[in-house]
């Protein structure tokens, strides 16, 4: 059964009053999207752009503006048709998909886009405001406007939603307003005879005039971000934003091609409300203005919000608890108060610096980098290629391409500097979330895309001649009878493989005895958590030697296959098991690590690792693989690198000539294996066990394994050492000089 928790997630139905207030496709998605996108911009900056750019150039901006839209409306649309959209818009589907990091580093952004559209908005309204009053103050007006609005949606979002198809009729009105103008039959003026085609970019470039129009096609956000609001997401995310992106991409060209026909280049500069003037009613155009401006700030101010709620929900954002809370008729009125906060200090900003143009600049930016990453998931979700994704609403790769490609190079053009400051900003969010270790989202696609990657790597690998030595790393496979086994050795195994190695536990156990592995899962668990790959499997088998060799016969073909088999040498060790594990392991290409470990030192302080190497002669060469010395030195680096231990070179030769010809083999070996430079050697004329006597006390001593040993001889040789050792067997595939 859903928590209540998880039904504010996914935005599921808790009760009936909570889902009567949710809103269908036109007042929760087409109204506040077309009210958006035929705002600010359209009334007061569609004039600039045409007598900037000319109408060839206004006609280019508004239909590269809109491709980037179309393909992310259209990429959206495709996902929102495959899975359940949670609150948030495009931090649900992005989080959904890419995980809570990656969803949370663009939503904090979106939100922060979305209050400070409030400030455009409200900035907008101003401007008109002033177009009738003018010896009204700017700044009281603006101040104004936004407490105005704040309150309507405090009120209710319902009441705002209800007010926008009131604006959204005046908008129409004005429109055609603008239509009958176009008749000089009706008394107006009529057209010019020529059109400037192609601007001469005296106010700003391209690129610039550009950035001032884009955040028109900004308005999908809006919808987009009541997907927690909305009875049927799947269904009317789709439908209101595609349709409502048609008909306005319709209107602008229509409105750009008017405007070029009905005023100079000049004139549409100089007059950021010319349509007032030019259009049949005056007041019309003056009332879709005021209309569209508030429509576009409560819009706004109602979506951002939701995106932060949904981000409190996710324990993303610092004082979750309380902004995550929302009232019974499901008002998120803590982060209404934090939005309207962003707002108003954006507001008080432009007002100090810049105005109109400068807000529509930064809002741009931040719309484009979420806009890309939306379409960033649908390539990924189609690249994948799996079953799960399998959306109603399908569209063609390109088409996210096209948005994502559109997104990326667009930035960059408008402003390569801010471009790269919101990049950083992004990448510093996704930082702070991955070290927060959020939890993981069960839609999440994260793991199919890396298997995705593995399956790729190992199929290309695969093709590619082998080099098991320069990719070497500790892939150990531990099996045991009781989970408390390897919980003694949990930290001599974490130090054998740390940082990149990685830990497969066998629990074996007769039938009915499973108890003793018992939180073996656990234990595997605080691998990972502390960087290294591990896991757990339980096999039923009484024979404890044959679930052993059954394991390793499976895994021998495996791409990420064991390459250690570790065991425990005691006193009281079973030799005959021991010897029949040992025996059967040199045919499956797996080396052998066994530990004995000292029954009242164990591994003392951990600082010192002696390495006894057997004598070279008599030709001396450094082939270590004829003496089995390879990965005696490699698990001895591994010890001493996340030990901080010092390593010596131990051997034992017959006499003293010997010993200053070993004594210079040990010294280039620790040359050409590039241990550390601390590493010593110590060279004894004593036979092994009187040579073991007098070399220096050691934490942790290393011996070679023939491949045909004799354990009652082994077992005898770890009770005559004063501390652990752990007797080492290379498989052949490792190389200490690689």
């Amino acid at each position: 059964m859903l928590s209540k928790f998880q039904h504010k997630i996914f935005g599921m139905r808790q009760n009936k009053p909570h889902d009567d207030n949710k809103f269908g496709m036109l007042a929760g998605v087409f109204t506040p999207t077309v009210l958006t996108i035929l705002g600010a911009i359209m009334y007061l900056r569609t004039g600039w752009v045409v007598g900037n750019a000319g109408l060839g150039g206004a006609i280019v901006i508004i239909l590269l503006a809109h491709v980037i839209t179309i393909s992310t409306g259209l990429a959206v649309s495709s996902v929102v048709t495959n899975t359940r959209v949670g609150a948030g818009g495009a931090f649900a589907i992005i989080s959904q998909s890419l995980g809570l990091e990656i969803g949370g580093s663009i939503g904090i952004p979106l939100f922060l886009a979305q209050g400070i559209s409030m400030a455009l908005y409200v900035l907008a309204f101003t401007e008109s405001w002033l177009r009738i009053f003018p010896s009204h103050p700017e700044a009281v007006v603006a101040v104004l406007t936004f407490f105005l609005v704040f309150v309507i949606v405090y009120i209710s979002a319902q009441l705002a939603s209800k007010a926008q198809f009131i604006i959204l009729g005046i908008i129409g009105l004005s429109l055609c307003s603008v239509l009958l103008a176009s008749f000089p039959i009706l008394g107006q003026t009529g057209f010019m005879e020529t059109p400037v085609f192609m601007g001469e970019f005296n106010d700003a470039n391209f690129w610039g005039t550009f950035a001032v129009f884009f955040p028109a096609v900004t308005g999908i956000m809006v919808g987009i971000s009541m997907s927690g609001s909305l009875r049927n997401p799947r269904k009317d995310i789709p439908t209101g934003t595609m349709s409502a992106i048609g008909l306005t991409l319709l209107v602008y060209l229509a409105l750009a091609y008017w405007l070029s026909r009905i005023a100079s280049p000049d004139e549409l500069l100089a007059n950021s409300t010319l349509m007032v003037d030019k259009a049949f009613w005056g007041w019309a155009i003056l009332a879709g203005m005021l209309g569209a401006t508030f429509s576009s700030a409560l819009g706004s101010l109602v979506a951002a919000p939701r995106v932060m709620q949904a981000l409190a929900l996710h324990n993303t954002i610092p004082f979750s608890n309380f902004f995550s809370q929302e009232t019974e008729d499901g008002e998120p009125r803590q982060a209404l108060f934090f939005a309207g906060s962003v707002g108003f200090v954006a507001l008080l900003a432009a007002l100090a610096s810049g105005g109109l143009d400068a807000v529509a600049g930064i809002i741009t930016m931040f719309f484009l980098i979420t806009y890309g990453m939306l379409n960033v998931v649908v390539l990924i979700e189609q690249a994948l290629d799996t079953v799960s994704f399998r959306p109603t609403f399908s569209v063609p790769r390109i088409v996210p391409f096209i948005g994502m490609a559109g997104c990326t190079f667009v930035m960059f053009l408008i402003n390569p500097i801010f471009s790269l400051v919101a990049i950083v900003m992004v990448l510093a969010i996704y930082i702070y979330l991955a070290r927060r270790q959020l939890a993981n989202i069960n839609s999440d696609v994260r793991s199919g895309l890396f298997e995705s990657v593995a399956e790729w790597a190992v199929k290309r690998t695969q093709r590619l001649e082998a080099a098991p030595e320069r990719t070497w790393k500790p892939v150990i496979l531990a099996p045991i009878r009781s989970t408390n086994t390897l919980s003694g050795s949990y930290r001599f195994l974490r130090a054998m493989t740390s940082p990149k190695g990685t830990v497969q536990a066998l629990g074996i156990y007769p039938q009915g005895e499973a108890k003793k592995l018992e939180g073996l899962e656990m234990l595997t668990e605080a691998f990972r958590e502390d960087g290294i790959y591990a896991s757990a499997t339980l096999l039923e088998e009484e024979d404890f030697v044959n679930g052993v060799r059954t394991t390793t016969q499976i895994l021998r073909n495996t791409f990420f296959r064991p390459n250690i088999l570790f065991l425990h040498l005691r006193s009281d060790s079973d030799l005959d098991e021991l010897q029949q594990l040992v025996d059967k392991t040199a045919a499956y290409r797996m080396g052998i690590a066994l530990l004995a470990r000292h029954p009242i030192v164990d591994l003392g302080r951990e600082q010192i690792i002696h390495v006894w190497v057997s004598n070279q002669g008599p030709d001396w060469n450094h082939d270590l693989r004829k003496s089995n010395l390879d990965l005696s030195i490699l698990i001895a680096y591994q010890l001493a690198q996340n030990w901080n231990a010092r390593i010596t070179l131990c051997m034992a030769v017959p006499d003293e000539e010997t010993q200053e010809i070993a004594s210079k083999f040990l010294v280039e070996l620790i040359s050409l294996a590039r241990l550390p430079k601390e590493t010593m050697f110590f060279v004894s004329t004593l036979p092994l066990e009187r040579a073991l006597d007098q070399s220096p006390h050691a934490d942790l001593t290393v011996f070679g394994l023939s491949k045909e040993p004799n354990l009652t001889a082994v077992q005898t040789l770890s009770g005559q050492i004063k501390g652990s050792c752990i007797f080492i067997r290379g498989s052949g595939e490792e190389s200490a000089l690689s």
